[in-house]
């Protein structure tokens, strides 16, 4: 609870920590302007009576003073004194309530008035003096002390990880198991109902949807529908407010604290999706919330031309300035104090090729790559990048620096394309399954440099991937335009539901495939969140502003999932038990020490050798790939050789069973089916297939062969 304010006597302070410490006796405030005049401290009771102070001291362009007995749960942000000169750049207006860039926590929501802009609607070039303070969110100091117990980093090494993209609301909003009044947050994604799923599907790490504070954007509100994906953010350091279960007062952070504690004691690590590529102010038509009346020119990138216009490589109106010193210090602070404040394991950057944008072209050498690779904390633990932006040149799938991971679009799409039997993929799905050498090798990366992925939270879900030709997003209300319309997905012969078991039987069918293609495939794989339990969003592509049953997992629907789900599971304990899935180099296609038989092979139906013309011909699509136990070139952590069994994969993706010969005795004397894709459960057991034999691979399948030892 707040103090009752009154007269208020402020002491010189501190300028650094920025933003409002705590350190039991009272609570520092410091605030980042090299554009104002005058900085006010504006703090609220429980009735929400505004009390104004002065920040008395500008040290370094900060802004700072102290305050005792202001503690925990206190509400406060900031109106700063300055020029109001668009056109230079410049947008103060102490007439808006601001929130503090480096606020922990944040109460309420935006009540989306005109007085939160400061210009009058239908004209862009007045000035608006109407006080914001009634209808936006406020910062709020939290209670920095928090119990971990033995908590630490769990560092689950990349190539035995396996990723699990998740929404924290969507997740568990529907789930009976979960109590009701914690569905839907963080509490509710750390119940044992969550781990337990968790770790019946095999997954190591959960990588959140964003949990920053983040805006819902106006126009959403008014068409009654809101930004459920999060890719919106305005506050970079405080974990999204309504996914708290109980409170305001900053509570969340407990709470956010309590779900990783959990986690990490289930051995699953947590990992973020971060948007630090722009904010939810949008363009110069924008609200003025928090950067942007406190220094516009620091914290976003101007158009030169023009400076009261905003350079925009993210589709969203803006793009942070990280050429500023400032705009990289709150990249670099905010990733520090997840880590080492909130205990979380990685990051993966949205459009992370806006961070490396300096000038105009995507720089690998840009200064916050720099800044990540010298950071003794952000640099040890997981990065990951979507490696693309909607700038000029801004696809930049294998080019980032070798600390990074990065999601690998170019494995989507070509898994899409094999599976759904486009001619002349052969080639490049091959190098996509064995972890995209072509992509990575070439700068020393290793197959973990790729997350690969068939399905993630943009796009159709893996029950709709093979359900529909066509998104189907009019429930959006922006005709059915918005989200990709090049999705490579194949709905089996029928647009949508179908009341045929052989459609279905096929759907299902292709369903594994992609699951078992994913889990089996050198690289680090991705789960998206519900896709083992066939969640549909019927056709839907872009479900970023539904909230509701559309996007939310169905928990009751998923008990017909079963046989997938296990599927599923049993694909990712095949992968933990078996090195040979998850090697941490490149194949080289050399024979094993002692042998004459190379750590990989290609080959035909026939079991001959893949020839140049067989990976040309438009007509290949089927193969068996060996992959040699004998053949793993590292050791395990005690500098031992890592032996495993010897693998045959069959791809079988025409639309007949076709017929497959074993290859000779020197790959292994017999063969054992452990994965079948048309007989997901094997309840039909085979036996045991002897080298030069031959094996029937039903339609559209796939099979996984153990040798026998």
């Amino acid at each position: 609870m707040t103090m009752k304010l009154g007269r208020m006597k402020i002491w010189p302070g501190n300028p650094y920590p920025l933003g409002a410490t705590y350190d039991g006796g009272g609570t520092n405030f410091a605030l980042f302007s090299e554009v104002a005049d005058r900085v006010e401290l504006c703090l609220f009771d429980d009735e929400g009576v505004e009390t104004r102070v002065d920040l008395p001291e500008r040290e370094a362009l900060v802004w700072h003073g102290y305050l005792p007995r202001v503690g925990p749960g206190q509400r406060y942000g900031y109106r700063v004194h300055g020029a109001y000169e668009p056109a230079s750049g410049v947008r103060c207006n102490p007439n808006k309530l601001l929130l503090d860039p480096y606020a922990k926590a944040i109460d309420g929501r935006n009540d989306w008035n005109e007085a939160l802009f400061s210009y009058r609607f239908g004209h862009p070039d007045s000035y608006n003096d109407a006080d914001s303070g009634p209808y936006a969110m406020r910062s709020v100091v939290i209670n920095p002390y928090f119990d971990w117990a033995n908590d630490t980093p769990l560092r689950i090494p990349f190539h035995e990880t396996v990723i699990y993209e998740a929404h924290v609301k969507g997740m568990t909003i529907a789930h009976p198991d979960v109590p009701a009044d914690v569905r839907g947050t963080y509490s509710g994604l750390a119940h044992p109902a969550m781990i337990r799923h968790f770790k019946k599907l095999g997954v190591t790490a959960v990588e959140l949807m964003p949990v920053h504070q983040f805006v819902h954007d106006s126009g959403l509100v008014e068409r009654g529908l809101s930004n459920y994906w999060g890719y919106n953010t305005i506050g970079f350091f405080a974990p999204h407010n309504a996914y708290a279960s109980f409170g305001g007062h900053g509570a969340v952070v407990q709470e956010f604290k309590t779900m990783v504690k959990a986690l990490h004691r289930a051995g699953i690590e947590v990992i973020l999706d971060v948007v630090y590529n722009h904010t939810a102010e949008g363009n110069h038509l924008g609200p003025t919330l928090s950067f942007r009346g406190i220094d516009n020119p620091a914290y976003y990138r101007l158009v030169d031309a023009d400076r009261q216009y905003y350079y925009d490589t993210t589709g969203t109106g803006n793009s942070l300035n990280v050429r500023h010193h400032e705009s990289l210090r709150l990249i670099m602070d905010s990733l520090r104090y997840w880590v080492t404040e909130m205990h979380v394991d990685g990051f993966r950057f949205d459009l992370a090729a806006a961070l490396a944008r300096e000038f105009h072209e995507v720089n690998r050498l840009a200064a916050f790559f720099d800044l990540v690779n010298q950071d003794p904390v952000v640099s040890q633990v997981k990065l990951i990048a979507e490696p693309w932006d909607v700038g000029d040149g801004g696809y930049q799938v294998g080019g980032f620096p070798p600390l990074w991971t990065e999601w690998n679009g170019k494995y989507r799409d070509t898994i899409r394309d094999f599976w759904r039997g486009e001619p002349g993929t052969l080639g490049e799905f091959a190098s996509r399954f064995t972890g995209s050498a072509d992509l990575y090798e070439i700068d020393g990366r290793r197959p973990i440099a790729s997350i690969n992925f068939v399905t993630a939270h943009d796009g159709f879900t893996l029950t709709d991937l093979v359900s529909y030709n066509e998104k189907h997003n009019e429930a959006n209300g922006e005709g059915n335009r918005d989200g990709e319309s090049f999705n490579r997905s194949w709905n089996c012969g029928v647009e949508g539901p179908a009341d045929d078991s052989r459609i279905d039987g096929l759907r299902d069918r292709q369903k594994r495939n992609f699951l078992a293609t994913l889990l089996l495939s050198q690289g680090v794989p991705m789960i998206a969140h519900g896709d083992e339990l066939g969640r549909t969003q019927r056709g839907n592509n872009n479900v970023y502003c539904q909230d509701n049953e559309l996007s939310w997992v169905d928990w009751v629907d998923a008990r017909h999932h079963d046989v997938l789900t296990t599927f599923a599971a049993s694909l990712t304990a095949l992968r933990a038990r078996h090195p040979v899935f998850r090697r941490r180099r490149f194949f080289s296609g050399e024979p094993a020490a002692g042998s004459k038989i190379t750590d990989i092979a290609w080959l035909r139906q026939d079991a001959q050798p893949m020839t140049k013309d067989d990976w040309t011909s438009p007509d290949a699509l089927t193969m068996t790939v060996f992959l040699n136990g004998h053949g793993i070139p590292e050791c395990d952590p005690l500098g031992e050789p890592i032996i495993d069994d010897s693998f045959l994969v069959l791809f079988n993706p025409l639309g007949e069973t076709s017929t497959f010969t074993l290859p000779p005795r020197e790959y292994g004397r017999a063969w054992d089916t452990v994965v079948d894709t048309s007989d997901p459960l094997l309840a039909a057991r085979r036996r045991v297939a002897r080298a030069g034999g031959v094996i029937d691979v039903g339609n559209r399948s796939m099979m996984v062969l153990r040798a026998r030892r």
